[in-house]
């Protein structure tokens, strides 16, 4: 069984302590340190190597935001969960842009943060509910057109890897869009696969934001 190793980033020490006694409770998560500033996050980082990193956002010296740009941009594989009090827009788009690849509140239950770990290990993203709906309730207001020409930087896609992106930032999971576009499961991932090389993203969580930000897809409405 392969062990997830973690590191705990967050200015209290209870927080912290709280995280380590959940997650050393799951026989495939090991804690292999902590961190109470961004700054010394992305020093623990390139020292110990984690798999996946539980930043928090608001922290003294250096943000969580700014953290997880600083350890994207070293090409470090350590995938990054943000969790915090403070679900506002602004830190959710801010944080998927510098390259995490969760993000989580702090109120969810353990089990959900135990989850997300998994996930994200497992070469994945996820969001809390609460947090996708608020993402999307931003990007319905930007007024950009419903069908947008195909963006330059998403001209090396083909037509159904660009269905795919389509539904997937729609928020469809990989089953439903296997059903909608009438292939297999398999064939879904591999379009996947295929969007992430390309354009040069971490995740599904990129490739959303991406199509969002290029005006590939706009919501046709608020939320």
């Amino acid at each position: 069984m392969k062990v997830i190793r973690v590191l705990l980033v967050d200015d209290q020490p209870m927080i912290r302590t709280g995280f380590r006694l959940i997650l050393e409770a799951e026989p495939d998560i090991t804690v292999v340190g902590e961190a109470a500033d961004g700054t010394e996050a992305v020093e623990l980082t390139g020292s110990l190597c984690p798999d996946v990193v539980l930043m928090d956002i608001r922290m003294p010296r250096t943000d969580g935001v700014e953290a997880t740009r600083r350890i994207v941009e070293t090409g470090s594989a350590s995938r990054i969960v943000i969790l915090t009090t403070f679900d506002l827009d602004a830190h959710v788009v801010d944080a998927l842009r510098a390259g995490a690849s969760g993000f989580l509140v702090k109120d969810g239950p353990a089990d959900s943060l135990v989850g997300a770990i998994r996930t994200v290990a497992d070469g994945e993203a996820v969001l809390s509910p609460r947090v996708t709906h608020r993402l999307l309730d931003r990007f319905a207001h930007l007024g950009a057109p419903a069908e947008a020409p195909v963006p330059a930087r998403l001209d090396a896609l083909t037509g159904r890897e660009l269905d795919v992106l389509r539904a997937l930032s729609r928020g469809l999971s990989n089953a439903e869009i296997a059903l909608e576009l009438g292939v297999g499961e398999t064939t879904v991932k591999t379009h996947i696969a295929h969007i992430l090389e390309k354009c040069g993203l971490r995740d599904r969580v990129q490739a959303v934001i991406l199509a969002y930000d290029s005006g590939l897809v706009v919501p046709r409405g608020g939320r």
